[in-house]
């Protein structure tokens, strides 16, 4: 998408905010064009500030978590945030045109982190990553050690081969029952993939909710599935692919940098011809065939090892995009590294339960990571945030009126909805 009149409106509000700041950064790294990638810093300046990076790729950071800096500035935290190259402010080069696919890869990325350091004349950073962004972190660690104060590692990823962890996890939990209260909902979700309603795009939507409300929230929903009732399960679908699947001018913009999780990161994997296969939903989400995975561009299992700096990594115990065995693993390769496990929470703690992962920056920016394991249970009990506990509210409502209604009237209104 070019930079029409309307972006460049929305743009140049985004770039009046208070902080917001242009670099000059090459389109790709032989070339000599250049281009603006903004960053934006918030709070009490000080020596080592706190790095932001958000999940995706796709994920803006100036307008998507404004609220969430404003928060963090009142903990007393110094905020970095960088709108990923490709993505809202970032995404176009002095003509206005969309940035090319050359220009968008992860370690070019990665020296967009260090470039900003250097522009905001900081020597080294708490550099906090949350899915994809744990990436890009590790990333930093491997390229540009020195400005690595500590690290935080929020639902972490490791490598392209995932898939296999987040597919035992997956079947784990909604095909066998192997967790705690999730015997019988595997049972109704093998009845209702043998009805064909549970595909894997199906059980991702399961998934998810299990991470926000845990079973029994899906309990719920499965059971209306059972009885033909669907028009909850429908409406959170489409919700969900607004909030995900389609873009939201500089909030989401997975578009052009989507590919740099397919080529780099393996998200569209080779399927294995089981049930609830993750890689069969990322495949058919994808516009179109998606990129094929060709490399990751940091052997993160030998580099980890060599890290140096306090680090901890957060795990949310209901995560199934990137599951606790992931983490576990990661804990074990970085020295003295500090794993938090958080049981009653999903993917990405920033994102569900802010408080829970300003409280983990705060003691990781004055040096007390020490004190986080025995914190444990008292960060899982902090509230979600008000979006998310929201969301979960609706659901369970929802689920109790469609409930009461006779199973014919939801067949009716899904219909006319897929029509």
């Amino acid at each position: 998408m070019t930079l029409n009149e309307k972006r460049r409106r929305a743009h140049d509000k985004l770039a009046a905010l208070p902080g917001v700041r242009p670099i000059r950064r090459p389109v790709t790294p032989t070339g000599t064009d250049h281009f603006d990638l903004y960053y934006v810093r918030t709070g009490r300046k000080t020596r080592h500030p706190l790095v932001i990076i958000p999940g995706g790729p796709g994920a803006a950071s100036v307008a998507l978590y404004r609220g969430l800096r404003r928060r963090a500035a009142a903990e007393g935290l110094d905020v970095i945030m960088i709108e990923h190259r490709g993505v809202g402010m970032s995404r176009h080069d002095d003509d206005g045109a969309d940035l090319s696919p050359e220009a968008l890869t992860i370690e070019q990325v990665v020296d967009d982190v260090a470039a900003v350091l250097d522009d905001a004349q900081v020597d080294s950073a708490v550099i906090y990553g949350t899915s994809y962004g744990t990436y890009i972190a590790a990333g930093v660690g491997v390229r540009h050690p020195s400005r690595v104060f500590a690290m935080i590692l929020d639902s972490p990823l490791l490598a392209g081969d995932d898939i296999e962890v987040v597919r035992q996890t997956v079947r784990s939990v909604l095909w066998e029952g192997r967790q705690p209260d999730t015997e019988e909902l595997a049972d109704k979700v093998r009845r209702l993939a043998e009805e064909g309603v549970m595909t894997p795009a199906a059980a991702q939507l399961a998934a998810a909710v299990y991470g926000l409300g845990g079973a029994r929230l899906l309990d719920r929903q499965l059971d209306l599935l059972l009885s033909g009732r669907s028009l909850v399960w429908t409406a959170m679908g489409h919700f969900g692919e607004l909030m995900v699947d389609r873009k939201a001018p500089y909030r989401n913009e997975a578009d052009l940098v989507g590919r740099i999780g397919y080529r780099e990161l393996n998200y569209a994997a080779d399927p294995d011809g089981l049930p609830l296969d993750p890689a069969v939903a990322m495949r058919d989400s994808a516009p179109g065939e998606p990129p094929q995975f060709e490399a990751e561009p940091f052997d993160l299992v030998a580099e980890m090892p060599k890290f140096s700096w306090p680090t901890v990594v957060i795990s949310g115990g209901r995560d199934l995009i990137t599951p606790p065995a992931v983490a576990e693993r990661i804990a074990e390769l970085i020295p003295n590294s500090v794993l938090v496990r958080l049981p009653s929470t999903g993917h990405s703690v920033l994102d569900t339960k802010e408080r829970a992962a300003l409280r983990i920056a705060e003691a990781v920016s004055i040096g007390r990571i020490d004190t986080l394991r025995q914190q444990e249970a008292a960060l899982d009990a902090m509230p979600s945030r008000p979006a998310v506990r929201l969301m979960v509210s609706a659901m369970a409502a929802a689920a109790r009126v469609e409930a009461a209604l006779p199973a014919a009237v939801p067949r009716v209104v899904t219909r006319a909805l897929s029509s």
